[in-house]
This record gives C-alpha cells, structure tokens and sequence, in this order.
C-alpha cells in the first residue's frame, strides 16, 4: 500500500450503508466536498412502516457500485487521484453494514490505498464543520436521529464528552411511532413536520419530560398522545402533530441551551435527521440568538445519512490515526469515542 501524507490535497471516497441510503462521495481535504451522491431506499420501505434490515441489505448490493461509480463522475477525478477510503463501520444494521464494509476494503485492495473505519455517529458531528470549518470549538453538538438522541461536547477533532442522551425512545423513534398511529406515513419526521404546519401547536398542552440533568425521555410524550388521541377521536391530527412537535422542539432546545450554558460553549450545532425539522430549525436559531452564541444548521442534505460526513471523518480520523486494518469488522453497536472525563 503506497505511503500517503494526509493534507488539504488528500480526496477521500466515503461510503455509507448503515441504514436505508447507500451513498458515495469524495471530499478533499476534509471539508471541500468534491461529489455526494446518495441512493435513499425509502420506497421500498414506505409500504412497511419502517426499515426491513433484509431488504436495506439486498438495495445495498445492487446500488453500492453503481452510486461510487456516479460520486466519481460527477466528481471529475479518475479512480486513481483517489488517496483513501472512508467506510462506515457501525453503528447501524449489520446486514447493511456489511455491504459497504465489504465494498470500501475491495477498493481499497484494488487500489491499493488505505482504508479508514469510521463511526458514524463521529461522522454526524463533523457535518458542521464540513459545511462551515470556521466554527470554533468547543462546540454542543445536538445529535438527533432516529436511533439516538445526544448532546455532545465537541472539545477538539477526536476529542468528545457525551453530556446527555434519551433513557427511552430516541425522538426520531418517536416521530416514527406517532406518526404511523396518525396514519401520517413513513418516514414519519417529514410526515409530521408537514402536518404540523397547518395545526395549531398549542391546541394540547402534552407533557415535557425532564429527566434530571442532560438526559432525555420521549416515550412518555408519545404515550400521551396515543392516550389523547384514543379519548378524543375526533381531534384534528394536524394540531396533534403540532402540539407533539412542539413538545419535542421544546425539550430539545431547552436542554441545549443548558448544555452550552454549563460547559460555555461557543455555539450548538444540530446533526442527524430530526436535525431537518423545521420548528427545531427555527426555534435553535431564536435561542443561540438570545444567548449571544452562534447556531448552527446543517442543510438538510447533511442531515440525514450522507457519504460526505464519513470522508470527512475518515480524513481527520486518517490524519491522527492512519489507517484502520481490513480486519476491522461492522460493528453494529459500535458506540462515539468518548473522553475518559
């Protein structure tokens, strides 16, 4: 494997299957993103309610190449300006997992460039930096998704202190579940944010769940809906929708501001997908402008599951690390490196 000097012209090809999108992209440099191209599998899953592990995984085989061999065109570069690979390893479905890992370490043989495991919770914090790289740290990054629900202390590149994080359901999980006992569809983040907008967010005073300190719990918020609901069947769902999200907007960003309060952080970044909620967009913003630090909005295609937030790790991750050995397995479980204080 040739030797490689990590800098500002160091191209990384990030993989990403974790999930329900297979994706692809280049970046230089760690924040210069040449191609990002992503393949989303929701069709396939819409007609089910949620995500099938076994049909993520077979969408995965068949698109992986074809979506790599677009990054790379779009692109503009030949395969072999390439320097690195940058792969998902875990957390995220195994089935799915192994698809990109298994890719990522043959190109990385065939081209005999070095491959990089990345975890892609780490990927999510670097969604912010990888869109504005002057943000200065440290940071509170507010990672909200569908399998988690995280306020974590960026202090440096590697370097992470996890604050709080859902004892329950994670709040993407519960935009889920209300909205498919709404009838509002799949996925349900968008679906309720749509429905909302023409709701009335104080129609239902639903309860905020404050756990002590930093943590979160919305499976109480979600059970009190599916109780409202069940007592007044007649009651318009888009000002449940409204009321619930507002009750989930409410605790997210209240406790952000604690966060940032209590570490004195520079600004709160969001990442994940819950990060493409509107009234979460907008009520973040108001607050980091009341308290005199900067907020800071992914755009919506960094939100969800992207390749360009995992070759963007994978260059800071190769910078500091090196290469990760093709013996690395997914790990499904795999959890965000965290500081020993």
């Amino acid at each position: 494997m040739r030797e490689l000097t990590v800098g500002p012209d160091t191209v990384v090809l990030g993989i990403e299957t974790s999930c329900d999108e297979t994706a692809a992209a280049i970046v230089m440099g760690g924040t210069d993103i040449v191609s990002s191209v992503v393949s989303s599998q929701i069709d396939l899953h819409a007609e089910f309610g949620g995500v099938v592990p076994e049909i993520a995984s077979r969408a995965h085989l068949e698109m992986l190449n074809p979506v790599v061999a677009r990054a790379i065109v779009e692109a503009g570069v030949d395969e072999s300006r390439i320097d690195a690979i940058a792969c998902t390893i875990g957390p995220g479905l195994i089935g799915a997992l192994l698809v990109g890992v298994s890719g990522a370490k043959a190109y990385s043989l065939a081209w005999d460039v070095p491959f990089v495991g990345v975890n892609h919770l780490e990927a999510h914090l670097y969604s912010a930096l990888l869109e504005d790289p002057s943000l200065e740290l440290p940071l509170v990054v507010l990672l909200v998704s569908g399998g988690h629900t995280m306020l974590v202390e960026m202090r440096d590149h590697g370097a992470y202190r996890l604050l709080g994080q859902t004892i329950d359901d994670a709040a993407g999980e519960a935009f889920d579940k209300v909205a498919r006992f709404l009838g509002l569809g799949y996925p349900g983040g968008p679906a309720i944010d749509a429905v909302a907008l023409h709701g009335d967010p104080e129609a239902i005073r639903f309860p905020r769940a404050v756990p002590e300190g930093l943590d979160f719990s919305f499976s109480g918020l979600k059970t009190a809906v599916v109780n409202y609901v069940r007592a007044h069947p007649d009651v318009s769902s888009a000002d449940v929708a409204a009321s619930f999200q507002a009750a989930v907007v409410d605790v997210l960003v209240t406790k952000a501001r604690r966060a940032a309060r209590e570490i004195g952080a520079t600004g709160i970044a969001l990442g994940g997908g819950v990060a493409a909620n509107s009234l979460l967009r907008e009520e973040l913003l108001g607050a980091c402008a009341e308290d005199g630090i900067r907020g800071f909005l992914p755009s919506r295609a960094m939100c969800t599951d992207n390749a360009a937030m995992i070759a963007s790790c994978g260059w800071y991750r190769l910078r500091s690390d090196g290469a990760t050995p093709l013996d690395v397995g997914a790990l499904p479980n795999l959890r965000l490196p965290l500081l020993a204080s």
